[in-house]
């Protein structure tokens, strides 16, 4: 099954805080979108792997998706290894992805640079012929890195305004993590009310720049071509 946008994220729900608003607008543009979460989230203080899975597979169904895979890697013991590698390769080549979307570059979460950096490479050497998976080799067009809890000036953001609601709810699907008056369990930096204020500030930010209410920011890999100078905002 070919997808349109692989999106990997180091753990189930940052997909959906960082990116989500961007993949709802691909899919309504008829665009087939998958994300591939390389740990369940085990380690986290709030929620279980098992709860974190359920939640996965409910904001799979509020976005769209055409798949969801989860890799199993080890939440914040995974490394930029061959094992590692090779476990992304096989998913690249397997859905062929024309773009792929990924953690931050660098972040609060040690998780994520990381994760940035396994799937970039991954996505290089998924098109040496040399590495032997038997499967076609595959190498996306290009890398995008979503941006998440610490500022990065984007290279290019995209409108969401039309989909910030649905955005919200397929964040609310991960409730265990988030704020919950009723929840006696220990409380994170983004489990507060105020941290969900935080991303709208963030989508309102971006949106600002662009003269729309809200927007998504990404950072790029290498200079990106343009077609239409007068489409650019």
């Amino acid at each position: 099954m070919k997808l349109n946008i692989l999106v990997f994220a180091a753990h189930p729900d940052d997909a959906e805080l960082s990116c989500s608003g961007t993949i709802l607008k691909h899919i309504s543009l008829g665009y087939k979108v998958g994300i591939i979460d390389l740990t369940r989230g085990e380690l986290g203080s709030r929620g279980s792997a098992e709860i974190r899975d359920s939640e996965a597979k409910k904001a799979a169904s509020v976005l769209g998706l055409t798949i969801r895979d989860n890799l199993d890697l080890g939440d914040g013991f995974f490394e930029i290894d061959q094992t590692s590698l090779v476990a992304l390769i096989k998913k690249i080549r397997e859905y062929r992805p024309d773009i792929v979307f990924c953690n931050a570059p660098n972040d609060r979460h040690p998780d994520h640079g990381r994760a940035s950096k396994l799937a970039s490479r991954a996505c290089f050497l998924s098109g040496l012929s040399k590495i032997d998976t038997n499967q076609e080799v595959w190498r996306p067009r290009a890398v995008y890195h979503y941006i998440q809890d610490r500022y990065i000036k984007p290279d290019f953001s995209v409108d969401i305004t039309e989909f910030w609601d649905k955005k919200l709810e397929s964040i609310h699907a991960f409730s265990s993590q988030f704020f919950d008056p009723n929840s006696d369990e220990p409380e994170t930096p983004i489990s507060s009310k105020e941290y969900l204020q935080y991303i709208e500030g963030r989508a309102v930010q971006f949106g600002r720049e662009i003269n729309v209410k809200y927007a998504e920011g990404f950072t790029v890999e290498r200079v990106i071509g343009v077609d239409d100078v007068l489409a650019l905002r």
